[in-house]
Formats: structure tokens, sequence, C-alpha cells
């Protein structure tokens, strides 16, 4: 049985004036005609507004390109799955038997979906500035991140050409362990390279968003010992 949406509502922090649009933004298509896609259309646009409005003022002398690059790397799917176990939707949802069965509730589409949806439910319940409050709190991270330059390649793609440059071996990913229940699962990834004596270390709650954090950190190592040598 699933848990009951005001008790997410509360871990979000906003008070629904309208919580059927809450109940809504989190029935997946499989329950039947009354489902979550008008709001995840609306979400959608509303999300993609919030974020190349914010790096439209953070990145002042970026092209345009590059803001549309950045902002991609945002609004992706796979971006808003990892907010969406972030938030622990996968607990909330509502779903058809046939998703249910097939485990819809872990699946990257399904809650990414959801992220937007929900985004959509809080415009219409409280408007612009209450919405664009939440999704830059649960971007913010992200968004501090970001540089112009380093960021439109993910981590293991660079580091992969960092020692491509060098003509050297590809790091190599060892899942270490899977911590949790299945809905909630984290990920401990070792990032193997030649160039440092130990593995370094990431955590996520997907294997891939584990492995980018070990390679993060993998570069962070190198760039570090490169500067100093």
């Amino acid at each position: 049985m699933k848990k009951p949406v005001s008790e997410l509502a509360r871990r979000l922090g906003h008070a629904f004036k309208d919580e059927s649009l809450f109940e809504l933004a989190l029935t997946h298509r499989s329950c039947g005609k009354r489902n979550n896609e008008r709001l995840e259309f609306l979400g959608d646009s509303v999300l993609n507004f919030v974020i190349a409005a914010d790096l439209y003022q953070r990145f002042p002398a970026a092209r345009e390109g590059q803001l549309s690059r950045l902002r991609a790397l945002m609004v992706k799917g796979e971006t808003l799955a990892e907010i969406a176990r972030e938030l622990g939707l996968g607990d909330y949802l509502r779903l058809g038997s046939g998703e249910l069965k097939s485990g819809g509730f872990r699946r990257d589409s399904i809650l990414a979906d959801a992220v937007e949806a929900i985004i959509g439910a809080i415009y219409l319940d409280a408007g612009l500035q209450t919405v664009e409050g939440f999704v830059l709190g649960w971007y913010e991270k992200r968004l501090d991140e970001l540089d112009l330059d380093g960021s439109i390649k993910d981590s293991k793609t660079r580091l992969q050409e960092f020692l491509q440059s060098r003509r050297l071996n590809l790091p190599d990913y060892e899942l270490v362990s899977v911590e949790g229940e299945a809905h909630a699962q984290t990920f401990n990834i070792q990032c193997h390279t030649v160039l440092l004596d130990n593995p370094t270390q990431g955590q996520g709650n997907s294997r891939r968003q584990a492995e980018q954090n070990a390679a993060k950190a993998a570069l962070m190592q190198l760039r570090q010992e490169v500067s100093r040598g």
C-alpha cells in the first residue's frame, strides 16, 4: 500500500491548497485516463524556463549554444530521475498493476515524468515564484557545480579524455556494494586509474551516478597532481 501523498507534501514543504493536483501529479497513465501527462507537459515548460533564467543570470558571458547545452544537462531525464530518488517519490507513485509488477516505481522515465508533473502541480497551485523556489532548491548543488567548459561533458567522459590524451589505459569502475531497499538503493563504486595509487570512491542512487562521482573525484586528484607537478 502506497504512503499518503500528504506525507510527501509535508516533506517537500508545500501545503497544497488543492491536494487533488498533487495526487494527480503522482498518478501514472497506467492507472487510466486521469493521469499526470498534462501536468507533466506543463511542468516541463516551467522547468525549462526556470533553469534557463537561472543560467542566463549565472553566466552573463555565455553564448546561446553554451546555455542550451547546460540547460539540456540539467533537464534531461536522468537528472530528473536522480532528483525523484532524492525526494523519495517512488514510495508515493500511483501505478497500474502491470507497472507495479514490473517495478515501475524504479524506472527513470516514470520518476522523471513525476518530477515534471509535480512542478506543474505546484505552479498551478501556488504560482511561478513558489515553484521557482522549489526547483532551484532541488537543483542548487547541481547548478553551483556547473562551469561553461567542464560541465558540458560529464565526469566519466572528461576523465576518459584526460587519460586518452596521455595515451593511458581507460579507467576501470568496480561495484563495491549496493545498500538499502530496492526503492532507495545506494551504489558504492571504486574508480581505478593508472595514474593514482589508490582508487577513488563514488556513491549515488544509481550505478551511473556513483560512477560519475567516482570519476569526478579521480579528476580532482589528477588535476591537483598536475598543478603540483
